[in-house]
């Protein structure tokens, strides 16, 4: 059964976060701390669709090189790319060089711009969807590859003009960004990580 496993440290973690060497450091500090900001779930939303049949720790790697060559995720230089930029992106062995993915990128920057020009924040769109609780799994094996609320949210980014944003796409991301809190019961971040989450429930819905 996949329950917590003891670290280096001898602190109780969830067995992914042991897989390899840059996952601790994003299990404590990153992954389920809930999002604050637009340009982050926009971010995440985009790296979540690259990594669509790779693993996150190949994501992980070149998160940096990502992040160079998509001006830093800001929606609002994303937006203007054209095909000189996606051109330049297939040429660029940094990222993950797929059209499709690259064009969802784009498409996704302009559909967060069109939002905020409706008066609505990404970030408070994902947490619309969120749970007030989340029951606290005990194993790996407990976890949902996508769940009723993921699968509405994907319905609804699509309806926006989002790409790349299935159910398991989604729900990966809201796992990542706070809107759920899959630490295990017994890891030692769950505790932290579930009260910065309700604090972002109640601030930002």
């Amino acid at each position: 059964m996949g329950g917590v496993l003891p670290g280096e440290d001898g602190k109780a973690r969830c067995p992914w976060a042991l897989s390899a060497p840059e996952y601790v450091a994003y299990h404590d500090t990153e992954w389920g701390r809930p999002a604050t900001d637009d340009d982050r779930v926009y971010e995440k939303l985009c790296l979540e669709g690259f990594q669509a049949g790779l693993s996150w720790l190949t994501i992980l790697r070149k998160r940096d090189g990502f992040r160079k060559a998509f001006a830093g995720f800001d929606p609002a230089a994303v937006a203007t790319f054209d095909e000189h930029d996606v051109e330049r992106l297939l040429g660029d062995a940094r990222i993950v060089r797929n059209r499709a993915k690259i064009l969802a990128a784009i498409a996704n920057a302009r559909a967060t711009l069109r939002l905020g020009e409706e008066g609505i924040h990404l970030v408070a769109l994902l947490f619309r969807h969120a749970r007030e609780k989340d029951p606290a799994p005990i194993t790996t094996e407990e976890l949902a590859g996508s769940t009723a609320e993921s699968k509405e949210l994907s319905r609804e980014l699509r309806r926006r003009g989002f790409a790349f944003v299935g159910p398991t796409t989604v729900y990966a991301a809201m796992q990542s960004l706070g809107a759920v809190n899959d630490h295990l019961r017994d890891c030692c971040v769950r505790a932290s990580v579930e009260s910065e989450r309700r604090t972002a429930l109640r601030k930002i819905r």
